[in-house]
């Protein structure tokens, strides 16, 4: 074997190994990413069961339900133009109420109920992420710049 052919095995080994690499990691981020949906975004397009998203938007006033165990509470989350329910098993953040908004971390369930494993409450709508912004100008719903 002649020290070019070595050479161009051992350069096809390198990117072979680099390209093996590369997929890994971008494998691993993939799974570990959770995207961010509005309500209306995620109706539009529902996710696989074993994704992972962010929902946000206001908590719908009158769906609040808080179960007799003290730790199950189903809502609705909307953005205006839709509504998901969503049901989460935990202690809520002192923040959390009807009007606020949240966003939820977690999967779509079977039966169309978002089930979420995390909810963040924001204490006025100044800190939603644009998107839920941007979908609740389009709805009408936004009162957050009109209002100060």
């Amino acid at each position: 074997m002649t020290r070019k052919r070595r050479r161009l095995y051992i350069v096809i080994a390198a990117l072979l190994v680099f390209g093996g690499a590369t997929a890994l990691v971008l494998t691993a981020l993939d799974d570990s990413l959770d995207l961010f949906q509005s309500p209306s975004q995620l109706m539009a397009s529902p996710p696989p069961p074993e994704r992972g998203i962010r929902l946000g938007g206001l908590v719908e006033e009158g769906t609040v339900l808080k179960s007799t165990d003290g730790l199950s509470v189903s809502f609705r989350v909307t953005d205006g133009a839709q509504s998901v329910p969503v049901s989460y098993k935990g202690i809520l953040p002192d923040l959390f109420r009807e009007g606020q908004g949240v966003i939820t971390v977690g999967n779509m369930g079977p039966d169309g109920t978002f089930v979420a494993r995390e909810v963040l409450a924001k204490h006025d709508e100044n800190y939603l992420p644009r998107e839920v912004v941007d979908a609740l100008k389009e709805s009408g719903q936004w009162q957050g710049e009109a209002t100060q």
